[in-house]
């Protein structure tokens, strides 16, 4: 394997948006009524239920995320498609790198919202 490719990762992952997100809309929300009434605890609660619901074979991730992603990657399951170092939020960047493929991470903070991740390649 080239050093480039084992440079690049591919994930998807779930956003929730909260009062302290950088952007407070999303193709969910347009106008933002709802994630500005979100607190960050509120958005974590909703998220690790979630991920609960995908570790325990209850649900599938990219159904999760395509009905409950604030990131307009949810039209994709969540699929964000490859990346390099240095492309995402150093936080979630981070968090992807530390996973195996097909592992989910526990919940992941940047200045986006919080966010489970599943690396994919």
């Amino acid at each position: 394997m080239s050093s480039s490719s084992s440079d690049k990762v591919r994930a998807s992952h779930i956003l929730i948006k909260h009062q302290g997100s950088r952007r407070k809309a999303s193709w969910k929300d347009p106008e933002g009524r709802i994630i500005s009434s979100t607190t960050r605890e509120a958005a974590v609660s909703q998220l690790k239920s979630l991920r609960d619901d995908i570790v325990s074979g209850k649900s599938k991730f990219e159904d999760v995320a395509s009905r409950y992603s604030d990131c307009s990657s949810a039209k994709r399951g969540g699929d964000l498609g490859s990346f390099g170092r240095n492309q995402m939020q150093k936080p979630f960047e981070d968090a992807t790198y530390e996973l195996k493929v097909g592992e989910i991470s526990e919940i992941v903070d940047t200045d986006s919202g919080v966010h489970i991740i599943l690396r994919t390649c």
